[in-house]
């Protein structure tokens, strides 16, 4: 297994829908294994197949819940299902979320409360997941990923103007740029 570089935004390979995946074989389970370890390294709570420069529809996601349920697993070629989004003002609080791709930054987006998650796993073994709260959340931005769509295109003003800044200001938004867990000296 190893760590992989995480593509920053701007990359091309983020900002399109990725692939289906059509082979289940070795190749991919090491894949999923790495992708497992770069989570891990970062630390996060999930990881799409194009945040590590691959064209692939899977996320791998690691995060225990209050209740101390560890829900770990692999989606692959998901569909989802959203309940309606409430509406209001965003907290800052309980709704901030982080990307990878865009290393070291929160704002606050408003996520569908519940969501129903149904993929294969690497046996090819469909499952269905009814999520809810933070869990539901990290299905939401990884799916998005899938679809070429960072979080920070979904932010709201002042945040979307905030998170371009930032973008500008570290020099991303342009191919080729990534960092390495571990390796890079970036606070995600």
């Amino acid at each position: 297994m190893a760590v992989l570089p995480i593509r920053i935004t701007g990359d091309p390979v983020l900002h399109r829908p990725a692939a289906p995946v059509t082979v289940f074989d070795e190749t991919l389970r090491a894949l999923v294994a790495d992708m497992f370890e770069t989570m891990d390294a970062a630390p996060g709570v999930g990881l799409a197949a194009p945040q590590v420069g691959v064209d692939a529809r899977l996320f791998v996601y690691g995060w225990t819940d209050e209740e101390g349920t560890a829900w770990r697993g692999v989606a692959i070629n998901p569909e989802l299902w959203l309940s309606p989004t409430e509406l209001g003002e965003l907290d800052p609080e309980t709704e901030s979320e982080g990307c990878l791709s865009i290393p070291g930054e929160r704002f606050p987006l408003r996520r569908a409360r519940r969501a129903i998650l149904r993929g294969v796993d690497l046996d090819e073994r469909p499952f269905e997941i009814v999520a809810e709260g933070w869990l539901a959340r990290i299905f939401q931005h990884e799916y998005d990923h899938l679809d070429g769509v960072l979080y920070a295109d979904r932010l709201e003003e002042p945040h979307a103007k905030a998170v371009a800044r930032i973008i500008r200001k570290n020099g991303w938004g342009s191919p080729g740029r990534s960092w390495t867990p571990g390796v890079d000296d970036i606070d995600a």
